[in-house]
């Protein structure tokens, strides 16, 4: 299930997603991985990864850096706990100054560091140096957040990242190869579109679905008969 020879096919939900990743993550078991999802469509593909493993799981929050007045469009990102990656060149192209940007990157932080206190509570996130890293989410159409959230685990230390996903671009995966140890993916149709076409039910996730999804995954972790 590399993803350069995925077979295009649609998937009935993320949870469908995450078992069949955790046929091929199976051989990661004895490294002792932790699961990482991008939340918050990632944690329920992540959950059933963590369950498949005995591994826990934990997120890791990353928030993109939108153009002032044009929030979907994509100049860099933030991944927790403070890191920025910016593409300069196209905000100077855009005519955008480092000004500008500040108000948007202060807002988006807060919003990083809100999410993390409502998923996490009083809980740190999960150390990963030295260890096993599976990264995952429910799509990846350019690659980009996924390589901020791949360079935030490089900074704390993780000795190999795996990025698993569910439905990813032919382009995107091309673009992670040299970021991360190894990219596995369920389906990577050629025009890809939209995530949520290539699954039957794609409904949003939301915070309270996050929060029980790590409780229960980490009770199962601690105590595997549970």
């Amino acid at each position: 299930m590399f993803a350069r020879e995925a077979r295009p096919r649609v998937l009935e939900d993320r949870a469908e997603a995450g078992r069949l990743l955790a046929r091929v993550l199976r051989r990661y078991r004895s490294e002792r991985p932790i699961v990482v999802a991008l939340p918050r469509g990632g944690v329920p593909v992540g959950h059933e990864i963590a369950r498949e493993l005995g591994a826990p799981l934990d997120v890791l929050i990353v928030r993109k850096i939108g153009a002032p007045g044009f929030p979907e469009y994509g100049l860099g990102a933030l991944a927790e706990p403070d890191l920025i990656r910016l593409d300069e060149a196209r905000a100077r192209a855009e005519g955008f100054r480092a000004e500008d940007l500040a108000p948007v990157i202060a807002r988006e932080r807060e919003e990083l560091r809100r999410r993390a206190r409502v998923y996490r509570g009083d809980r740190a996130a999960l150390p990963v140096e030295g260890r096993c890293v599976i990264l995952v989410d429910d799509g990846m159409a350019t690659g980009g957040t996924m390589r901020v959230a791949a360079s935030a685990l490089r900074a704390r230390r993780a000795s190999f990242i795996v990025v698993a996903v569910g439905i990813a671009s032919p382009e995107a995966v091309d673009a992670l190869k040299a970021e991360v140890d190894r990219v596995v993916v369920v389906s990577a149709p050629p025009g890809l579109g939209a995530i949520g076409a290539w699954y039957r039910s794609f409904e949003p996730v939301e915070d309270d679905e996050v929060v029980n999804l790590l409780r229960l995954s980490n009770r199962r972790a601690l105590d595997p008969t549970s």
